[in-house]
């Protein structure tokens, strides 16, 4: 009997911290499911107040720039002279620099960026995508700086050759360049998005006869629009906020000129040149950094509200 009494009373104890072990899962448990939404509700709000943060800078110190500038003279103008006796602001020369470049980034990106993805998505077997696009993303692993000294060392003194009037630093070498850096962004998006468009849409329209050509151009490609769309937006927005390539090989001639082959200026080349040179704070050279930035800001918005909405209304008929 007293054997068995230990036993109970054994079990009885075992049982209890069985129990408590499981009250205090519990409670832990608990206590992580009411911190975790809080934890990621603040996580989440630090991009939100992060963007209010930027805006806020961006919005004061351009308001206190057309405080000093006119905003009228500032997006007409096609002159911009900074650092003259009669300073002047504005912005058309360097609008016009951004996007020349990154139109003819595109020229490039977007053909050759979409037939990869084509190729690898449609016709490429399984051994050779392994291959072939981790080494075309390796593109995207370069340095930007080293891009800027390709495009200014290699392809400008072969365009040269090419094109006679060709300035040392032009806006179509850098152009070029940039085009072949946001490749890999538009090949592997776009793979991607045609990779998620379920089999059977292709099974079936192979089975009515369709050729593999017809079934890219007729079923995947309207199937994956949206995604493809959405690598063609994002190649452009790193194309205008590409800084070192057109810093290096673009030159810092403010020229309001639509010739490719004369030396341009982007707004981010003028931002890095008057961050990097004297303009003191607080004076309108100063101020004018904010201006071009928030107008750098509110093109790229712009142009993604379009691109949103060019992505929805594809998706709506598909």
């Amino acid at each position: 009997m007293d054997v068995n009494s230990e036993m109970n009373k054994g079990n009885a104890v075992n049982v209890r911290r069985m129990i408590e072990q499981k009250k205090s899962s519990r409670n832990l448990n608990n206590l992580i499911e009411k911190v975790m939404p809080k934890l990621l509700f603040v996580i989440a709000s630090i991009s939100i107040l992060t963007t209010v943060g930027i805006l806020y800078t961006l919005l004061s110190e351009t308001f206190e720039f057309f405080q000093r500038v006119p905003i009228v003279d500032f997006f007409t103008g096609t002159v911009l002279r900074p650092l003259s006796q009669d300073p002047q602001f504005g912005v058309l020369p360097l609008l016009t620099g951004t996007i020349i470049s990154s139109v003819i980034a595109m020229f490039v990106a977007i053909p050759i960026g979409l037939m990869t993805a084509i190729f690898l998505s449609e016709y490429a077997s399984d051994k050779v995508r392994r291959t072939l696009k981790p080494m075309l993303e390796i593109l995207a692993g370069i340095p930007t700086i080293v891009y800027g000294f390709f495009a200014f060392t290699f392809v400008t003194p072969i365009l040269r050759d090419i094109i006679p009037g060709l300035q040392a630093t032009n806006i179509l070498s850098p152009g070029i360049v940039m085009g072949i850096m946001i490749i890999p962004m538009v090949a592997s998006l776009s793979e991607d998005a045609m990779s998620s468009v379920p089999r059977a849409m292709r099974e079936g329209a192979l089975a009515l006869g369709a050729t593999r050509l017809e079934v890219t151009g007729k079923v995947v490609i309207p199937a994956a629009i949206s995604g493809i769309i959405a690598s063609f937006v994002l190649g452009i927005s790193r194309a205008i906020g590409e800084t070192m390539i057109v810093t290096i090989a673009s030159g810092s001639t403010k020229n309001f000129t639509f010739d490719i082959t004369q030396s341009m200026q982007t707004m981010t080349a003028y931002i890095v040149e008057v961050t990097g040179g004297d303009a003191p704070a607080g004076s309108t050279i100063y101020y004018s950094l904010y201006a071009v930035a928030m107008t750098l800001f509110v093109f790229t918005f712009l142009m993604n509200l379009l691109a949103r909405y060019i992505s929805r209304r594809f998706r709506e008929e598909y």
